[in-house]
């Protein structure tokens, strides 16, 4: 939600009230009509609030109990107010409008139901000073009048203003103080629990992830096109349409953006007792979730952790599944990995800063033969190492495959037809590959 960025009033800004407060003391009703404003302070109060929960449905609807109390005292600090004003008082600095704005905001109570109120509140508040000013007999009713009604409007601009503000800038603090906590809590999940730190098990405990049965998972999620990530707004996005995604479910979620990726730590009861059998897993329970996403945004999860302290291992999962996710698979487990898939994803880069000779040799003479030589090193081992089967899936004689097969090992010195010397020439071509 975008806040219009309001000036930050203080007392001397009231220029326009206190131009209509000094035309009432010119007219004579400050300070004669104080008095009279008490006869009518009981009824107006009343009058007041009976008007503002029947036009502002937020009042009469929330279920909030201290919401309507607080309004009937909002009322009568307003009353008090008026009545020090028209008594000659000074403008002060409405701390009363400000503490209570901060309340609303703590209450999460929508701004734009306070300030309806103020403006169902306007014409009763200034009937009420019309009245009290006729009873003070000035010396022209009519400009009496007209001051009062130039009053009332400025002090319902003025008092509307300085609420907005307050609230406002409340909201912004509590949203940067939950932001700061969110991310502290964050980094202290993601770096690993310190159980020498008194502090970061105080943050744990007091978030409920000390909790015992509960299981843990992380996502890690980014647009397909990875250069939107490095603006502001894409990455807000997606983890607020990740949030929207679990909020119908009982997973509880923790998010932010660290290094231009979104990352959700998840986490849910594993059972609500030891007599109870366990849930389904947290990371098949969120894929359909994940899925919902759409196809512009990609998703590596962890697999599921019993602790806190797995959170960092958990990371380690989530991120090499989402480097195999893609726009076909849009989201990837990381239990679904196979084993040689996890091999060449983590040992890739020292294979090839290690190679064989052979390897270079092989790479090239692949490169000449347009791709064959790896194409029928696939194609013996999807056949089991029969040449017969090969060859029908390469759609060549077998007397091809046995040529290609010699030339490999007269490059690299190993034979596609042993079962071990193959795996070594298709781990080479996958490293190389990646």
């Amino acid at each position: 939600m975008k806040f219009t960025q309001l000036p930050n009033l203080t007392p001397r800004d009231h220029s326009a009230l206190r131009q209509t407060l000094d035309s009432l003391v010119a007219t004579g009703v400050v300070p004669a009509a104080a008095a009279a404003l008490d006869s009518g302070r009981q009824a107006t109060g009343s009058a007041l609030l009976k008007s503002v929960m029947a036009e502002v449905a937020a009042f009469s609807s929330t279920g909030n109990p201290d919401i309507v109390p607080g309004l009937g005292e909002h009322i009568e600090a307003h009353l008090g107010e008026l009545r020090r004003l028209f008594a000659g008082g000074e403008i002060g600095d409405f701390d009363f409008l400000k503490k209570h704005a901060r309340r609303r905001a703590e209450q999460k109570f929508p701004l734009e139901a306070s300030l309806h109120a103020y403006r169902c509140a306007h014409k009763i508040l200034a009937l009420w000073l019309r009245d009290a000013a006729i009873q003070s007999g000035p010396p022209s009713v009519e400009t009496a009048v007209s001051a009062v009604a130039d009053f009332a409007i400025e002090y319902t601009n003025a008092v509307s203003t300085i609420v907005a503000v307050a609230y406002i800038t409340h909201t912004r603090a509590i949203a940067d103080a939950e932001s700061d906590r969110r991310s502290e809590l964050m980094n202290v999940l993601l770096s690993g629990p310190d159980e020498s730190d008194s502090r970061a098990q105080r943050l744990l405990k007091r978030a409920g992830y000390l909790e015992q049965r509960h299981t843990y998972c992380i996502a890690v999620a980014q647009s397909t096109n990875p250069i939107e990530m490095e603006l502001p707004e894409r990455a807000e996005r997606i983890s607020n349409a990740l949030s929207a995604a679990i909020s119908g479910s009982s997973i509880r979620i923790l998010s932010g953006i660290r290094n231009n990726v979104v990352i959700a730590v998840l986490s849910d009861v594993r059972r609500q007792s030891g007599w109870t059998a366990p849930q389904k897993l947290l990371a098949d329970r969120l894929l359909p979730l994940l899925l919902t996403l759409g196809p512009a945004v990609i998703v590596g999860t962890s697999n599921d952790h019993p602790a806190t302290a797995f959170l960092p291992k958990a990371m380690q999962e989530a991120s090499i599944a989402l480097d195999f996710a893609s726009v076909s698979t849009r989201v990837v487990q990381f239990s679904s990995l196979p084993i040689r898939s996890l091999i060449l994803h983590r040992g890739s880069d020292h294979v090839r800063s290690a190679a064989p000779s052979w390897v270079t040799l092989l790479i090239d003479a692949d490169a000449k033969a347009k791709g064959s030589l790896f194409k029928t090193l696939r194609a013996l081992a999807d056949a089991d190492l029969n040449i017969q089967q090969a060859g029908r899936q390469l759609g060549v004689h077998p007397n091809t495959v046995y040529t290609r097969i010699l030339r490999v090992k007269e490059l690299t010195g190993l034979d596609g037809q042993r079962f071990h010397d193959l795996v070594e020439l298709l781990l080479a071509a996958d490293c190389w590959r990646t």
